[in-house]
């Protein structure tokens, strides 16, 4: 049996998901947690670990996210990526909600909920980059993310490729006039050695290594065999670099929330702040749902 027909194989048979992966929100609240606390206590480990970079892009995530994607990426069967074309309405909805719907949603329930209902909680002074943040956090799809979540969901390989390789062009050339429009400013300064490092060292080159790898594992009478047993191997891996990859980035950012330099920080008071700037994400994503919630790929 093919790997590609393993989704439709395991979905007939009813195969339930894991108990790891069934509750994977708690142990990810449960790092998120963990890897404030370590850089609040150990500032200097995340600091050490937080200067090892490239052009802004951390080489021990960027490690961590190979990890993350390589066991979906070995997945592929790159001769049969031609079959995506009869999922063109997939990719098309995706294409036109990540880029025509979720950057102007967000910049408006970000006016909405940030500028009007909760401006009276929030500081006075920070609503703008509030909002701002909002905006380019809407105007970036995510890539990597996106490998490891279709795994876990069983999603299909090559549709996952397609879509996320298609996304990563598009936000080279649509990134900053998008966001530009939306922050009414004329020129916004867009980081393009780290926007082209991260798309090569995220996409390009963990493409061209399972591609190599895949090649070299299928060769021979036994090699879907071997191949599974890879997969099997390293599924744990990946979802231990995933969590790994929580305590990680807010590890970087537990010495830097306020209450760095801020004596009477108020912990209830970030939460609730926290809590608030979450709902426009959470009206964004569930405008999105509809969309994607239909079987698009038919």
């Amino acid at each position: 049996m093919s790997i590609q027909c393993e989704t439709t194989a395991r979905r007939a048979a009813g195969t339930g998901m894991p108990f790891f992966e069934r509750y994977l929100s708690i142990w990810v609240g449960l790092c998120i947690v963990v890897g404030i606390l370590l850089g609040r206590f150990l500032p200097g480990l995340f600091e050490s670990l937080g200067a090892i970079e490239i052009a802004k892009v951390n080489l021990p995530v960027a490690v961590l996210i190979w990890l993350m994607i390589l066991p979906m990426l070995l997945k592929i069967d790159f001769n049969s990526l031609a079959e995506v074309r009869q999922h063109w309405k997939g990719v098309g909805v995706t294409l036109f909600i990540n880029w025509g719907v979720k950057p102007f949603s967000m910049a408006l329930l970000a006016w909405l909920f940030i500028r009007n209902l909760f401006s009276g909680w929030l500081p006075a002074d920070q609503l703008d980059s509030y909002i701002a943040g909002l905006i380019l956090l809407a105007a970036a799809p995510c890539t990597a993310m996106v490998f490891v979540w279709s795994n876990l969901s069983d999603g299909h390989p090559g549709f996952t490729l397609s879509q996320v390789a298609l996304n990563d062009v598009i936000m080279v050339f649509a990134f900053a006039p998008i966001v530009a429009l939306l922050l009414g400013i004329s020129s916004i300064h867009v980081p393009w050695d780290t926007l082209l490092l991260s798309v090569v060292l995220y996409i390009v080159l963990p493409v061209i290594v399972a591609s190599i790898w895949r090649s070299l594992l299928v060769k021979g009478q036994d090699g879907e065999a071997r191949l599974k047993r890879v997969l099997e191997r390293m599924h744990p891996v990946s979802l231990s670099a995933l969590l790994l990859t929580l305590v990680l980035l807010f590890g970087f950012q537990g010495n830097g929330y306020p209450a760095a330099g801020h004596p009477h920080f108020d912990p209830g008071l970030f939460q609730f702040r926290s809590g608030l700037l979450a709902q426009p994400q959470t009206g964004c994503g569930a405008l999105r749902g509809g969309a994607f919630g239909t079987d698009w790929r038919q």
